[in-house]
């Protein structure tokens, strides 16, 4: 008769070791957590407002105000324009864009226009507004007009990235992702007390559970 051999135990890891890894954790959770929230708390209430604005902007009224000025273009410069081909898109010469800053304190250098053989366009949409210059081939008569609608409509525009130039793109991009980082160790910090807070998975699974409804019921 053999004896057969029990079968081994897993080892069990040590209680020690388990509160040591615990801590760890929440220490690194807590300290991104905190820096995320540093990062993005200006720009999350921002756009938590503007949520709100976007929402709404029907019912929020806003008067458009429209401004326009005048000049006319220097004859060397309006020679400049001479030599400009008569369809193009190609931005204006460098030393028109500098008069176009001098006179009406807007940047065209670099910007594509629409160009005839009778005038020069230049849009200069903005966030909040609206805007363009044009300058006359022949007389080197220019026209600027700006419509701006309000500091909500800048807001809103903010929100969505619009005319906001390059830089405004890279923070939003930064902002989201600051966003999500304070969004997951939120949550690992949730896994890790949510066996002392007995409501943790209930609150959790309704905060997922209402959008579904809400999309799935009313959005058709």
């Amino acid at each position: 008769m053999t004896d057969t051999a029990a079968p081994a135990k897993p080892a069990r890891v040590p209680k020690t070791a388990l509160n040591a890894t615990r801590s760890f954790w929440l220490k690194q959770l807590h300290q991104w957590h905190w820096i995320s929230a540093a990062i993005s708390l200006v720009g999350l209430l921002l756009f938590a407002v503007t949520g709100i604005t976007l929402n709404h902007a029907a019912q929020i009224p806003a008067e458009p105000v429209t401004v326009e000025q005048t000049g006319a273009l220097p004859a060397p410069l309006l020679a400049r324009l001479a030599d400009f081909p008569a369809e193009t898109t190609d931005p204006v010469p460098d030393a028109v864009a500098r008069w176009a800053s001098d006179t009406f304190s807007v940047q065209i250098a670099g910007r594509p226009t629409e160009t005839t053989a009778e005038e020069v366009y230049v849009a200069l949409a903005e966030p909040g507004g609206d805007g363009w210059l044009t300058i006359d081939r022949a007389t080197g008569e220019a026209l600027r007009e700006r419509t701006t609608r309000g500091w909500v409509a800048y807001i809103n525009d903010l929100h969505k990235g619009r005319n906001t130039g390059p830089v405004w793109y890279w923070f939003i991009d930064v902002f989201a992702a600051a966003c999500i980082i304070f969004a997951v160790t939120g949550f690992g910090l949730t896994w890790l007390h949510a066996r002392q807070r007995p409501s943790t998975w209930p609150l959790l699974g309704l905060g997922l559970l209402i959008p579904v409804v809400i999309a799935l019921i009313f959005i058709h």
